[in-house]
């Protein structure tokens, strides 16, 4: 059975996931444009973090940075090898919607790798396929050849996970 919780991304049971996902970020293209938060930044102020579990297996990760312009940027969404296949990645993303929605974000922004950065093909079409538009860069980011902008208006996401 799939279920969320918020949870501490440095406890000894997440901290492989997170390292995980800074890992492939870490392959996927230059250092200079690794926008990545550390295990430790992940569980700082104003950042929520929350891990899929299939009964008592956690199976990935997703946060929301509460950004002060009124939106809600995703960070951190992996899902571990083993787990993907599954549409969990799919199931994350629209969870962390639904939290912002409730939070009252007015949208969710997000960076990722530019289109030149086949790592990151996935993950692009994904966010299309959920909606998201591309746009100028978010708020704290600025211009990067390395990196795409995309901008989720939360009167268009879904009500439920699937």
């Amino acid at each position: 059975m799939i279920e969320f919780r918020e949870a501490d991304p440095t406890s000894d049971e997440l901290r492989p996931i997170v390292e995980a996902h800074f890992a492939h970020s870490e392959r996927a293209g230059p250092a200079e444009s690794n926008h990545t938060m550390s295990v430790d930044s992940l569980a700082g102020p104003g950042i929520g973090f929350y891990v899929i579990y299939d009964g008592q297996q956690a199976l990935g990760c997703g946060a929301l940075k509460a950004l002060p312009d009124g939106t809600a940027e995703v960070k951190s969404v992996h899902i571990l090898e083993q787990a993907r296949g599954r549409g969990l990645a799919r199931v994350m993303m629209n969870h962390l919607a639904e939290l912002a929605r409730a939070d009252g974000a007015k949208a969710l922004v997000l960076e990722t790798g530019a289109e030149h950065l086949p790592e990151y093909d996935a993950a692009r079409k994904l966010y299309e396929a959920l909606g998201y538009s591309y746009c100028d860069p978010i708020f704290g980011y600025g211009d990067d050849p390395n990196s795409a902008f995309m901008r989720l208006g939360l009167e268009s996401c879904p009500q439920k996970s699937q």
